[in-house]
């Protein structure tokens, strides 16, 4: 990251708003913005972070599932400690990631998938995108493997060639989608969220 871009981050707004509330990222606001449009998540729900490092989505889900819910985090990267979260060291492109998952939800039924997961950014605008997508792909899979039936599902993906594919892999596993700009996004990013609403489960995923 440039000095440039470290000097402007101080100065954001939501970055200031998040040291103050004690939020681990600016990102809280973000899920926020997302949750208040579409009602993505109810207490006592069990929601599974992907690419959760350093937690500021799960602060923010747990505070929507309230203290009957859990949240379920998975980064290869250590994750401090939350009340009501469980953090996993795990890769979510690795086939045993789905076995991991279970070891936790103890046959509980996951009711919401997020991911607000992004490739390390190299400065190539064209790879960068494509990474992005592959994230959002890989994040998607893993939803259809555990989500319940009507379930949802929240992942960030730069917007490129490939976008209007990946919508229309959402479209066909949910009754509706949506894309959404958070306000809290950064003006001059690329990045946008797509939102899968009451998930359609086809058939059953084996390993």
């Amino acid at each position: 990251m440039s000095k440039q871009w470290q000097i402007a981050h101080k100065h954001d707004g939501y970055y200031k708003r998040a040291k103050a509330e004690g939020y681990r990222s600016r990102a809280a606001f973000k899920l926020k913005q997302i949750n208040n449009k579409f009602k993505i998540f109810r207490p006592g729900d069990i929601v599974l972070d992907l690419g959760a490092a350093p937690g500021g989505w799960s602060q923010a889900a747990l505070e929507m599932v309230g203290t009957s819910g859990l949240v379920i985090g998975i980064d290869l990267e250590h994750i401090n400690p939350l009340e009501n979260a469980i953090f996993l060291e795990g890769d979510i492109t690795d086939n045993g990631v789905v076995d991991l998952i279970n070891e936790h939800t103890k046959g509980s039924e996951i009711q919401v998938v997020i991911s607000d997961a992004a490739p390390n950014i190299s400065g190539n605008y064209g790879l960068d995108q494509a990474r992005s997508v592959y994230l959002a792909e890989t994040a998607l899979d893993l939803a259809k493997k555990v989500l319940k039936p009507n379930g949802n599902f929240v992942v960030k993906v730069f917007e490129g060639v490939d976008f209007k594919e990946f919508l229309d892999h959402v479209k066909i596993s949910f009754k509706t989608y949506k894309r959404f700009s958070p306000q809290a996004s950064r003006t001059r990013s690329s990045e946008i969220y797509v939102i899968g609403l009451g998930f359609i489960k086809m058939f059953k995923y084996t390993l």
